[in-house]
């Protein structure tokens, strides 16, 4: 029998992986919080046609790298790429728009049919942000600095570099795209087929082009700031402006771009060389046109999304946060008494390892593994004088504690109401 292997592009997220994962999830989530932003979550899969209108069919997401297939009713179903088109379909279909501002949290796989590689797999996880109804630069300022923050939070910012550039407005974009097919046409046999194409239907999507006979004629190209009008020059001021009077440092990058017609002004990337190559840890920018795209009203828009695995990458070691009780009964009596402990522990909101077999030893070494807190000892001899006995397992200090006072000695103080009561349907 063959030796079984997750799926080429796919990884198992074992326990201390997890760790790491779930991790940058928190801290992320905890910083959105921070910002007003609410958690949100669209499913995995959506309508091909969501993402295949928003994303353009000359877009490599598009044309080489969705997961798309007709289920068993006939519908072409396409598993998310990307958070932002199904977010925007949610705000739509769901009737938001009486709602603005609005800010989502979101987090979960993703999926890319691309050739893997380091930080880069077929299903890969997110976290993601979006803002809508939001028309001002303060908009931009401040899901730059929440990505800032989150990344800071993380221990990795300083091995990042934020470069952000103006897309303009829709007008500054016309006038740069005919400058743009007026260059490209005298380069036309150098170009790549890919390229080709997209002269004709999106030029801007050339500046994105990975193949180096392309790289070598975009470096000539003209720049996007030299067709920007005077309202996207104040635009793109008042962003910097607020970005300096926070303290977010950044560069400016004028080749950094978005081939799709419904960004505009700001577009912004963290990058890093930590990981080998230089590459994008965290990438966004605003959308001002992606809701009327999708049929939805006008409505303004910006958001960011950032690789978990990436980051995870980034990441030193997290802290073993010590939190678990590691009960260790020892006799037929000590596991009876620990079972109930056990229960009653967790039910009271307390984490519970019940380390029943093997020698002392290696139970010890294992409430070392998980992270353990406290040891609690039952055995016949304590049982019979009626405590346990309780050992810090950070400084070796131990003590001996009535079986009556266990319960009060271990949990933490009752926790809060809930916000609402139970259904009782």
């Amino acid at each position: 029998m063959a030796k079984l292997q997750p799926v080429r592009g796919t990884h198992d997220l074992l326990p201390e992986e997890a760790r790491r994962h779930r991790h940058v999830i928190d801290v992320a989530r905890d910083w959105a919080e921070r910002y007003g932003f609410a958690e949100m979550a669209t499913p995995v899969f959506e309508f091909t046609e969501v993402f295949n209108r928003t994303l353009g069919d000359t877009s490599d997401v598009v044309t080489k790298e969705m997961y798309t297939f007709n289920d068993r009713g006939g519908e072409s179903i396409t598993l998310r790429p990307e958070f932002t088109a199904g977010v925007v379909r949610a705000f739509i279909s769901g009737g938001l728009s009486q709602n603005l501002p609005i800010r989502f949290f979101s987090a979960g796989p993703v999926f890319r049919y691309e050739r893997p590689q380091k930080g880069r797999l077929r299903q890969f996880h997110q976290i993601n942000v979006e803002c809508l109804g939001i028309v001002e630069p303060q908009a931009d300022v401040e899901i730059i600095a929440l990505a800032a923050d989150i990344l800071d939070a993380l221990g990795v910012l300083r091995d990042c570099t934020l470069e952000i550039n103006s897309l303009g407005d829709a007008e500054s974009r016309v006038a740069y795209r005919a400058k743009l097919v007026e260059y490209f046409s005298g380069h036309t046999a150098q170009l790549s087929e890919d390229s080709r194409t997209r002269l004709q239907k999106n030029p801007l999507r050339i500046l994105d082009s990975k193949d180096e006979g392309d790289r070598a004629i975009i470096v000539n190209a003209p720049l996007l700031a030299d067709s920007l009008n005077e309202a996207s020059r104040a635009f793109f001021d008042g962003v910097r402006r607020g970005l300096d009077m926070l303290g977010v440092q950044y560069n400016v990058n004028q080749r950094l771009v978005r081939g799709l017609d419904y960004y505009t002004h700001t577009a912004f990337e963290f990058i890093t060389t930590a990981l080998g190559a230089q590459g994008t840890v965290l990438a966004g920018g605003r959308y001002d046109a992606l809701v009327e795209t999708l049929g939805g009203p006008k409505t303004p828009g910006i958001g960011w999304a950032a690789g978990i695995e990436r980051l995870a990458m980034l990441l030193g070691d997290p802290a073993l946060v010590r939190k678990a009780i590691a009960l260790i009964p020892i006799g037929t009596a000590g596991e009876a008494r620990a079972l109930k402990l056990a229960h009653e522990l967790r039910r009271c909101g307390v984490a519970v390892d019940l380390a029943a077999n093997g020698n002392i030893s290696k139970r010890m070494k294992r409430a070392d593994k998980i992270g353990a807190r406290l040891a609690v000892f039952l055995g016949d001899d304590e049982l019979a004088r009626g405590v346990a006995v309780l050992r810090d397992l950070l400084n070796g200090a131990q003590r001996e504690v009535p079986l009556g006072e266990l319960i009060e000695t271990l949990a933490p103080a009752p926790a809060a109401a809930p916000a609402f009561a139970p259904s009782r349907i």
